[in-house]
């Protein structure tokens, strides 16, 4: 049974950083939304076993929420290769979040990245460039 991990500023770049695929619950305990959808969440760890899946509580981690500008929660990213690719507030119903997961395992990591780099270099343009 895979667990889900809690997530830290201590643990949270080498846990991104030492696997392909990771799920992130940004959440906090007083959140009846959250208290919802976390056993969808911890199903969906147990049926997709070769994922990572994270915990943020945002009352004890506000540095991380910060960073990822989390704004309501729940909140579902999901990060591959080092690259969010998918981040949505709301809880997800378990179908939903099960379409989510195949659609992330779907993506063409090499397409993400170089549009990545694309808007990256637009941006680089735009702020004065070289």
């Amino acid at each position: 049974m895979n667990q889900t991990v809690e997530l830290t500023k201590e643990n949270f770049d080498q846990t991104v950083t030492d696997n392909d695929f990771v799920l992130i619950d940004f959440w906090a305990a007083w959140c009846g939304p959250c208290r919802q959808f976390a056993p969808v969440y911890e199903k969906a760890a147990e049926e997709n076993p070769d994922l990572v899946f994270g915990k943020v509580d945002t009352e004890a981690q506000p540095e991380l929420a910060a960073a990822f500008g989390i704004q309501s929660i729940p909140t579902l990213m999901i990060v591959r290769d080092r690259v969010a690719v998918f981040a949505q507030p709301g809880a997800l119903p378990e179908a939903a979040l099960a379409d989510v997961i195949g659609q992330a395992r779907k993506l063409d990591m090499d397409e993400v990245r170089k549009a990545v780099a694309e808007q990256q270099g637009q941006e680089g343009q735009e702020g004065g460039g070289q």
